[in-house]
């Protein structure tokens, strides 16, 4: 969510024009996140989101903003693009694709905590159920192979004891992706980057209820134990040594359970999926941080926080 396009206020207007809303009030660029261009619109029917798209072409996003509608129908917190009067999804601004999605209510939390994971958690088993009749299919654009390819890639920025470790987990996450255990546990269209800046609770302090899932735009298909691997991987995990926090893991796993209980493959290989979710992670940082884009309010993160939680998952595996 950095800002590569600049987008003016003659032509937010206009897109909103189009999609049948009044002139743009407010107009605020967003600066976390990296990979697209999104604004916060305010006009007289709500609050909005605007992304404009740097790397995704117009053919690959309707997989992303029909995810979002149809969960969005199901009930679950999550932002419901706007279309336009054909039913439209996807739109253009700067030469750009773009789309626009409702803004919902609430803020991420830095710090989460058990109540906050167990929220998570029990909305997470909801997706993984509601997309049981999801139509469109796409792959996990960053799962086995993408993770290969550009594992071989940061090899050359790699030295020392953090090569060996990206070697000796490009050779396992390769053993792993061609078991049969792997390919035979439940999959369907997974968020796939659901980190705690992707999230938005909403009320007092102890309270809160999750109001908003978004940023859908690394979703696919994928292994449900994968998704929540990702998720374990960010919200239950000590920002300064990157292992992996005990309570709140369970507290996760127990609210997701309650909600879909996991089959004993899916226990049985979370470890290694938690290793597959942590090296997805660590090379995208690595090219980001090695190969930056130009763009205003972009930091790139810092990889070596992904290669802790790589390097404890390896080490300290840990099972539900």
């Amino acid at each position: 969510m950095a800002v590569y396009t600049q987008v003016s206020p003659d032509q937010a207007d206009a897109l909103l024009a189009r999609l049948g809303l009044g002139p743009q009030q407010a107009l605020v660029p967003v600066a976390s996140g990296i990979e697209n261009t999104n604004y916060f619109v305010s006009t007289a029917e709500g609050e909005w989101v605007l992304t404009v798209f740097e790397r995704l072409a117009a053919e690959q996003l309707p997989y992303y903003l029909r995810l979002m509608a149809h969960l969005a129908a199901h009930g679950l917190p999550v932002p419901a693009p706007r279309p336009d009067a054909s039913g439209g999804l996807v739109h253009t601004l700067a030469g750009k694709p773009a789309a626009l999605v409702e803004r919902l209510p609430g803020a991420p939390v830095d710090a989460p905590d058990i109540h906050h994971v167990a929220l998570l958690g029990s909305v997470l088993a909801r997706m993984h159920l509601a997309v049981a009749d999801f139509a469109m299919h796409q792959p996990n654009l960053r799962g086995p192979a993408w993770r290969a390819e550009a594992g071989q890639h940061a090899q050359a920025w790699l030295q020392g004891a953090p090569a060996e470790l990206l070697r000796a987990e490009l050779a396992f996450q390769q053993t792993l992706a061609d078991a049969p255990a792997l390919a035979a546990l439940p999959q369907g269209a997974v968020h796939a980057d659901l980190f705690r800046d992707n999230a938005l609770f909403d009320g007092a302090p102890g309270q809160e209820q999750l109001s908003g899932v978004f940023d859908f735009y690394f979703a696919g298909h994928d292994h449900f134990i994968y998704d929540l691997a990702v998720v374990l991987n960010d919200w239950c995990i000590d920002l300064d040594s990157g292992a992996l926090d005990d309570a709140r893991a369970q507290a996760l796993l127990q609210a997701y359970q309650a909600v879909r209980p996991l089959q004993g493959a899916e226990q049985r290989l979370l470890p290694a999926l938690r290793r597959a979710a942590a090296l997805r992670f660590w090379l995208s940082r690595l090219d980001d941080w090695h190969r930056p884009r130009d763009a205003q309010l972009l930091t790139p993160k810092d990889p070596a926080h992904f290669e802790r939680v790589l390097r404890h998952a390896v080490d300290q595996p840990w099972h539900p």
